[in-house]
This record gives C-alpha cells, sequence and structure tokens, in this order.
C-alpha cells in the first residue's frame, strides 16, 4: 500500500509544494512544528533512511541543504532544526524546521496556519531557490 506521501507525489492528495525534482519533493508539513515545517522525501518509497543507497543518500542531503538554505531567508528564525525520525510514515523524511527555541523541535506543539499563510510560505521560500 502506497504512503500518504507517495499518494502526495502521484498527485492523489494535494500538498502545500516548495521545489522538486525528478528524485525528490519538499512540501510544508500540514501539521507544522512552527511556520515554515517542510519536509522533503525522495519519491522513491523507501521505509527507512539508512536503507537509502549512499549516493541517493546524499542526493537527499544536499536537495534538503538547498531548501534548508532557502528556508531560513525566508521564514525569520534563529536556524533550521533538522530531524529524521520516520515512525510516523513509512516512507524517508527529513524535517526541516525553523527554531526559535527548542521546544519548537520537540513535535510536542504545533502552529496553526491557514491555506494563505502555507501558500505566502511557499512563496517567500521559493523566492530564494
Amino acid at each position: 500500500m502506497s504512503s500518504i506521501f507517495t499518494k502526495i507525489i502521484n498527485g492523489e492528495l494535494p500538498a502545500y509544494k516548495i521545489a522538486e525534482n525528478d528524485q525528490f519533493l519538499a512540501f510544508l508539513d500540514i501539521n507544522p512544528n512552527a511556520k515554515g515545517h517542510t519536509l522533503c522525501i525522495p519519491k522513491q518509497e523507501i521505509n527507512k533512511i539508512f536503507d537509502m543507497e549512499e549516493e541517493h543518500y546524499v542526493e537527499l542531503m544536499k536537495f534538503s541543504r538547498k531548501i534548508a538554505k532557502a528556508l531560513e531567508q525566508a521564514v525569520p528564525c534563529q536556524r533550521i532544526g533538522m530531524s529524521v525520525v520516520g515512525l510516523e510514515v513509512p516512507h524517508v523524511h527529513v524535517h526541516l524546521i525553523p527554531l526559535q527555541t527548542m521546544d519548537d523541535i520537540r513535535f510536542s506543539k504545533k502552529e496553526s496556519l491557514s491555506p494563505a499563510e502555507f501558500e505566502e510560505v511557499v512563496k517567500k521560500v521559493q523566492q530564494y531557490l
């Protein structure tokens, strides 16, 4: 069965897409820890990050870095935090989270954004790509 992320990749579910290429997709987390919380995923459905082929893993990190650099310019924050947990969706995903405090990376508090606010973040980040 396809993961929710595969359904996003295939266009079966909507997403606030920031960037994509033939291998990867970056989109805003619909239940963000902080404004701008972004997920970077491989288009190939792989459950665990360390099961990725080394070259593919390195390319995911390069893609994530590019998105993080743009995100940091677009969303006011002290830095961009990165987390790879992967228990909630069986598809590799890198969380990029704009941080003001350590609480922003803890997945214990969530932001509530309107569709217009999500779209605003997408446009701002895309300006820096």
